[in-house]
């Protein structure tokens, strides 16, 4: 009898710790397996973050909307559509990464007039691109021929304001401005990117008129060969089916307020196919005589020059060949010739820099333009070739030095004339 209870007793102490064991080990593999990267996102820290960060740069978006409306309200526009605030928009992941790179106009502190020397090109981005993205009421009303494009492309040398042009354009549409990088498209997983190129136009769907910028079109899009990768292919021809595809219509039949603007200096590594989805092509090449002379206005317009001592006639004439950016280099330089020279005298008086005022500073002349040895070697080598030619003539007065003009060679035959495809 005793025995038998003994037995009994030992088989449930058994079964108790049999039981225990499991329930343990059940919890301890849960534990652990909860923390490994097999069932889960392991990205998923990483895309809730994409999401803050989407639905805070949205909601400034949505700001910058609001002030447009009101104005719009306040003009007694007839336009009712109003285009969806991000509290009603519902995102996955990938497209909470695209929101990240949308920009708000206040954000981007350069206009049209900030640009010198491209009115031709900026007049016809307006009448082309922004009047119609921004009033499709009053466009679509004459004809569908009066839509937006489906492309633009900006093409031309470095340094010539391309960029520039698709910053002021986004500040000056009011348009929803997609800025594309390269590295969104990019993803470590196999078909993510092609997933990410979708959530690019289904976010500009979502917020159109929307206008999605590519810099360097050509490294993304470029020309398809035979030897790319899988990848990069089924990239380009994702883009394409969804830009100009069976899917690129709204539900009406009419075609999507979106527009891919471009910019790139190596037009010929651009695929065919791609190019003919940018009907509009507008080079920027490098400016001309009158442009030159803009761009310097603009530049030196808030610094201080010595009215005396400075010829932007002859400055212009010497820019020959100069891009914009290159222009501004050198006025940049040239301004810290003043400043670099008064600091050395007042070190030299021993004057301490506390106590100094910023007017003592002289004006900028036309001479600060050459001093420097790290300044563009094409603005060296023509101020030397003019003074040579200079050399055998004096000239005292300031009306002989614009009478003189005609008599300096303009190296700037050859970029007068537009670049072409």
């Amino acid at each position: 009898m005793g025995d038998g209870g003994t037995r009994r007793y030992g088989l449930l102490q058994d079964l108790l710790l049999m039981v225990v064991s499991s329930v343990s080990m059940y919890y301890i593999a849960k534990s652990v397996v909860s923390h490994l990267p097999l069932g889960g996102d392991p990205d998923k820290e990483q895309h809730e973050q994409a999401r803050v960060k989407a639905v805070a740069n949205l909601r400034r978006l949505n700001k910058s909307r609001d002030d447009q409306d009101s104005e719009d309200d306040s003009r007694g526009s007839k336009d009712k559509s109003r285009r969806p605030r991000s509290e009603d928009l519902v995102l996955d992941q990938y497209e909470s990464q695209i929101a990240m790179e949308v920009v708000a106009p206040e954000d981007i502190p350069v206009g049209f007039d900030d640009i010198g020397g491209l009115d031709d090109i900026i007049e016809e981005l307006k009448e082309s691109v922004i009047y119609p993205l921004t009033m499709p009421h009053l466009y679509s009303h004459s004809s569908s021929l009066l839509a937006a494009p489906s492309g633009v492309l900006l093409y031309g040398p470095p340094g010539c304001g391309k960029t520039m042009l698709a910053k002021a354009l986004a500040h000056e549409s009011g348009a929803c401005f997609i800025n594309l990088h390269i590295s969104t498209l990019t993803e470590k997983w196999y078909g993510d990117s092609n997933k990410l190129v979708r959530a690019v136009f289904s976010l500009a769907r979502k917020l159109q008129p929307s206008i999605v910028f590519i810099d360097e079109i050509d490294a993304v899009l470029g020309q398809r060969r035979s030897g790319e990768h899988e990848a990069s292919g089924m990239v380009k021809a994702e883009f394409m089916t969804l830009w100009d595809g069976l899917t690129s219509s709204n539900q009406n039949g009419l075609p999507a307020q979106i527009m891919i603007l471009g910019a790139t200096n190596r037009i010929q590594d651009i695929d065919e196919a791609i190019l003919r989805r940018m009907p509009k092509k507008f080079p920027v090449s490098l400016p001309t005589r009158s442009q030159r002379k803009r761009i310097l206005e603009l530049l030196l317009n808030d610094t201080k020059t010595d009215s005396d001592n400075f010829d932007i006639e002859y400055l212009t004439r010497v820019m020959a060949g100069m891009s914009g950016s290159d222009i501004k280099e050198a006025c940049r330089d040239a301004a810290m010739v003043p400043v670099r020279e008064f600091i050395k005298e007042q070190r030299n008086r021993g004057v301490s820099m506390s106590g100094v005022r910023p007017e003592a500073v002289r004006g900028i002349m036309t001479e600060d333009f050459f001093g420097r040895k790290g300044g563009t070697q094409s603005i060296q080598k023509n101020h030397a070739r003019q003074s040579a030619k200079r050399a055998p003539k004096r000239i005292d007065t300031v009306e002989e030095v614009e009478a003189s003009s005609d008599e300096y060679e303009d190296v700037d035959d050859e970029n007068d004339v537009p670049i072409v495809d």
